[in-house]
């Protein structure tokens, strides 16, 4: 396989490519470029610890993908070459596939996630853990070199591994944090909680997780894998995926609604009064539950959280600390953090992915809904709501992301370089700009702010605008294509 189209599945910290026919786009997660990137990731994993591949353990598990049945075959193919132990997790989640590195009943030296998140049905992809945590964007790099330097192909036959029932651990593990934080065997008798699990990975945490102690999750929508994801894109972000599951608490008269996106590494949630939580909502929501055992902290979050989100942390007694877009990025922070002495509780971006110190550092969706789970079921008993923990949460009148796209090859420099000369033309018209600022050029208006920074991957200079004013996200776009007037190469 040409080293570049290798090259080319690299995500950040992922894989990921088109691994079914469709929407007119061709294959490129194929069946041999999984059999090759696994045989390195071996190979990786065995320099990194230092040990030989006979005496590896490594899991293997999947989404609800349709591709998922032949990619996880080719995973196993490769495994069973390079004479590691493989052990097949099945349908899991990508949180769990870490904890298969962590429970002692497996103990894996490594895993492999085959998942695209909530992208469409004809995607798939790879993440990888080892106890230390989830792969680097370096780590990617190396392995995919090593994939482009083999000569090996895969030859497709059934290969077999020993099972492994990971979401059964998981699902009681997750149900020991809830019964040690509450007190009881049935601490969820008498609640009604509702899950989206959008068809994907997530239908457990209803069946497994809930009813076990004592939810009534009558109302639950999705819950069955449906790899072609017919009803909604599996996205806690999505405003059609949130639209359903507001309409599922409402029609049960749910305490609590929970949406999960496919492979359970994101969630957001919808209260009892149909208030969404997701966003800065679920920043605020998670950062009040934290509050009282990690006074005085500092929260991590990506770069384009609200100016009113500083306000509420900072009213909590808690600290904003904004940094970088990625998940990788944000967690990477909050750990840098703690080991200079500063207290990180949570990395979280508003995309729902978040981590925290006391769970390994690990993007969990479940992890964050059983803590929401907690404070609601605390809250019920005192006689209150939930929605109570953010009573005092501001939100921008206006908002709005432009996506300007970059028309040169050379994408990279040209908007390396607009952002340089929009923030000296913004110095020299005297408007306030953030600092620090970890990613792009954050301005402050009198009402709101501007955002703009490179893409993670893309050819885009992403936009992000806020205002407290009727109008003022139309000001704020003004001046901006000010600052950036002459670029011609920018289409907005």
């Amino acid at each position: 396989m040409d080293k570049k189209d290798l090259a080319k599945l690299q995500n950040g910290s992922d894989i990921r490519g088109v691994a079914t026919e469709g929407a007119g786009e061709a294959v490129t997660l194929t069946e041999n470029a999984v059999y090759l990137i696994t045989l390195a990731f071996v190979k990786f994993l065995s320099e990194k610890l230092k040990i030989d591949p006979k005496r590896m353990t490594i899991a293997v598990g999947h989404d609800s993908r349709i591709s998922a049945p032949i990619l996880n075959n080719a995973v196993v193919a490769a495994l069973i070459k390079s004479e590691v132990f493989p052990i097949d997790t099945g349908l899991s989640s990508t949180p769990a596939m870490f904890m298969a590195t962590q429970f002692d009943s497996v103990r894996a030296d490594g895993a492999i996630m085959l998942t695209a998140s909530h992208l469409p049905y004809q995607r798939n992809g790879m993440k990888f853990f080892t106890a230390e945590g989830g792969a680097e964007k370096e780590d990617i790099r190396k392995i995919l070199e090593i994939a482009s330097a083999a000569e090996e192909k895969y030859i497709h036959k059934e290969y077999e591994a020993d099972y492994a029932p990971l979401m059964t651990m998981y699902a009681r593990h997750l149900r020991g944090k809830i019964i040690d934080a509450l007190g009881e065997d049935m601490p969820l008798d008498g609640m009604k909680i509702v899950i989206d699990a959008g068809n994907g990975a997530g239908g457990f945490f209803a069946y497994d997780v809930l009813i076990p102690l004592g939810a009534e999750i009558k109302g639950s929508v999705f819950l069955e894998p449906d790899g072609n994801f017919p009803n909604h894109i599996p996205n806690p972000e999505d405003k059609t995926a949130m639209a359903a599951i507001k309409k599922a608490v409402k029609n049960a008269n749910a305490d609590l609604g929970i949406i999960f996106d496919t492979d359970v590494d994101r969630m957001s949630a919808v209260l009892s009064n149909g208030e969404i939580i997701n966003r800065n909502a679920l920043i605020a929501m998670m950062s009040a539950i934290l509050a009282k055992d990690y006074p005085r902290s500092t929260i991590v979050t990506d770069s384009v959280t609200s100016d009113e989100l500083t306000d509420f942390l900072e009213g909590l007694g808690l600290k904003h600390h904004r940094f970088k877009r990625g998940y990788k990025n944000v967690i990477n922070e909050c750990k840098r953090l703690n080991e200079s002495g500063v207290v990180s509780p949570l990395a979280i971006e508003t995309s729902g992915h978040g981590a925290l110190i006391e769970n390994y550092y690990l993007d969990d969706g479940a992890y964050l809904a059983i803590k929401l789970i907690i404070a609601a079921a605390r809250a019920k008993r005192d006689g209150k709501d939930l929605s109570s923990l953010i009573a005092d949460l501001k939100y921008p009148l206006e908002e709005k992301e432009i996506r300007i796209k970059i028309l040169t090859e050379d994408f990279k420099n040209y908007g390396e370089n607009a952002l340089k000369i929009f923030e000296q033309r913004a110095k020299e018209s005297e408007i306030k700009i953030a600092a620090p600022s970890y990613e792009g050029v954050r301005l402050i208006f009198p009402h709101g702010f501007a955002l703009l920074r490179m893409s993670l991957h893309d050819p885009i200079l992403p936009l992000n605008m806020e205002s407290r004013k009727a109008g003022g996200v139309d000001e704020i776009l003004t001046a901006v294509k000010n600052l950036l007037n002459g670029f011609d190469k920018l289409k907005f």
